[in-house]
């Protein structure tokens, strides 16, 4: 039984099976950090950002507060008129806020099967409008799709095709920008910020979570088809240096959803990387890897490589491991290829894929800060793990307790408080920006 709190709550939403969201009278809302609930607050919740997604959650039951036995409650179905079925709700928040409380549910185990790739945070009703379980860590607007106009990426797409007819990775581009509405190949045509050179056609891990390929025997959909070609240093070094030449502060990064792991496409992309920095020396040149083979990365970070970003679920070997199954590679040559990384002077991040209930457990936050102080990293890109939380968490219970949360609020400002010096946000930073502040981009807003 949650602690009431002093300020006020937020209004229990849930969904009918025609997908209709609404909210429920005399109900507060709930929020689950692993096998703990608690009452969303005004406080601690803020305004559903602009870019948000509302889901409901099939075979599952909402778990509400009620205000009139002051108890938690699994509601199966509407208990007002029109009676019915009802389903929890959850939001999915745009990039650059981490999600600090997941739906409250209950699994119907009849029906429920595993959830889409998506982070599920809790959302409630407040005076008129939806509040989220999310805290923003980056207010860069680099994937704010309000500053993508439809019109605007088609225009780049016909101007780029003009210009790169025959070239194969800019036709990929293409298909992420239109096909599956990727931000990162939206604003490569738009001309701003980062621009992606997606090249690995495999991968040495099998993440329960990859967004590209699943195993045969997964329910999961994937979110999008991986490249299935690799890309001529050429062709790579192309698109490169048209976003470098004509974008200011402009990142070009290897390694996203739509690939495997650009280390093992390293041949080509040492090339790419030498033909870059043969006509520039602007322009930040990243990599986005599971850092599993540090003998193929230090011949990338001695042709120019700028900086990394290595994808941890958790800084613990075991932990690591159940999400990240890892074929041909230990995590020990991650930690060797983040400190190759960090002994050549290169900015290395760590992109730390969050769950409410596993981050924030008291174990792996204390794991965290000593992994920052042994590892000397540069920065932590805080991300939403985008996995159905109940059987993350499972997962993760299954190597072993991990001890209570603290809450992933208190979890970030402990390591702002020891770490000053350390850069916390979201997005890839450009190498003019390396020295910047470590503070956090933005805070909860009401």
């Amino acid at each position: 039984m949650p602690e009431k709190p002093n300020t006020p709550l937020l209004q229990a939403v849930v969904a009918n099976e025609a997908g209709e969201i609404f909210e429920l009278d005399g109900y507060a809302a709930a929020g689950r950090c692993g096998e703990r609930f608690s009452l969303l607050t005004v406080d601690e919740t803020s305004r559903l950002p602009h870019g948000s997604e509302l889901m409901r959650l099939p075979g599952r039951h909402p778990v509400v507060h009620s205000l009139e036995t002051n108890e938690l409650t699994v509601l199966t179905e509407n208990p007002f008129e029109p009676r019915g079925p009802i389903h929890p709700v959850a939001a999915f928040t745009p990039p650059g806020h981490v999600v600090t409380q997941v739906s409250a549910f209950v699994e119907n185990t009849d029906q429920a099967e595993i959830l889409p790739l998506f982070s599920y945070g809790a959302v409630g009703w407040h005076q008129g409008r939806f509040q989220s379980a999310a805290l923003l860590v980056d207010a860069e607007p680099r994937q704010d799709l309000r500053q993508m106009p439809p019109a605007k990426v088609e225009a780049g797409v016909r101007a780029m095709t003009a210009r790169m007819p025959k070239n194969r990775l800019l036709a990929h581009l293409t298909r992420c920008a239109l096909t599956y509405g990727c931000p990162a190949a939206k604003n490569f045509f738009l001309g701003r910020f980062e621009a992606p050179l997606p090249t690995a056609v495999t991968c040495n891990a099998r993440c329960l979570g990859c967004l590209s390929e699943q195993e045969t025997q997964s329910k999961i959909p994937v979110s999008q088809d991986r490249i299935s070609f690799t890309p001529s240093p050429e062709e790579i070094a192309r698109i490169a240096l048209t976003h470098i030449q004509h974008v200011p502060k402009a990142v070009v990064s290897f390694g996203q959803g739509c690939e495997g792991d650009p280390l093992l496409s390293a041949e080509a992309i040492e090339k790419a990387i030498r033909l870059i920095r043969h006509k520039t020396p602007r322009g930040t040149i990243h990599m986005n890897t599971n850092a599993s083979r540090p003998d193929l990365l230090e011949a990338l970070l001695d042709a120019g490589l700028d900086s990394m970003r290595v994808s941890l679920n958790s800084v613990r070997k075991e932990y690591y491991q159940a999400y990240f199954r890892p074929r041909g590679y230990t995590w020990e040559m991650v930690c060797e290829s983040i400190a190759l990384a960090v002994k050549k002077g290169r900015f290395v991040s760590i992109n730390y894929l969050n769950s409410p209930g596993f981050t924030d457990s008291v174990k792996e936050a204390q794991a965290l800060l000593n992994f920052i102080t042994s590892s000397k990293i540069n920065m932590i890109q805080w991300r939403n793990l985008n996995f159905d939380p109940l059987r993350y968490w499972a997962a993760m219970t299954e190597v072993g307790d991990s001890g209570p949360p603290m809450g992933m609020m208190r979890l970030i400002k402990t390591v702002q408080q020891q770490f000053p010096q350390l850069f916390n946000g979201y997005f890839n930073p450009s190498k003019t920006d390396f020295p910047r502040s470590g503070t956090l981009q933005g805070t909860p807003h009401g």
